[in-house]
């Protein structure tokens, strides 16, 4: 089973990575808002360290952006309750430890693993 992470280890995570640079591997997911997992990339080449995922909480479609951001915005902030972070994994390169937050979007027909980087600076 996956561990659940709390805010605080969160943030020590991502402060404890935060000057990680990316390796050749993860480079094209280097990214501080959200982007689509490009198709090329092997996503098995990210270990899960923890989960911010609650099993068997009730489904929530709420986001947090009090500053008028979007789920798009580069500066959107990281609300470990909110959607989409409440349905997040949080991953580490396997080359450089280089951490993610990732989930999949599950469409009327499609799926679409989405991945942004881990910035304390944005966790709230």
């Amino acid at each position: 089973m996956i561990q659940k992470l709390t805010r605080h280890q969160l943030l020590y995570i991502a402060m404890s990575r935060k000057d990680v640079q990316p390796c050749e591997e993860c480079v094209p997911l280097c990214c501080p808002g959200w982007i689509s997992v490009p198709g090329y990339f092997d996503v098995r080449t990210l270990k899960v360290l923890g989960t911010l995922r609650t099993e068997g909480a009730q489904e929530c479609w709420d986001e947090y952006h009090p500053d008028g951001t979007n789920l798009w915005s580069l500066e959107a902030p990281i609300a470990i309750d909110h959607y989409p972070y409440d349905r997040s994994d949080v991953r580490e390169c396997v080359h450089c430890t280089r951490v993610f937050l990732h989930y999949t979007e599950y469409g009327g027909y499609y799926l679409d693993e989405r991945i942004r980087g881990l910035d304390p600076e944005f966790i709230v």
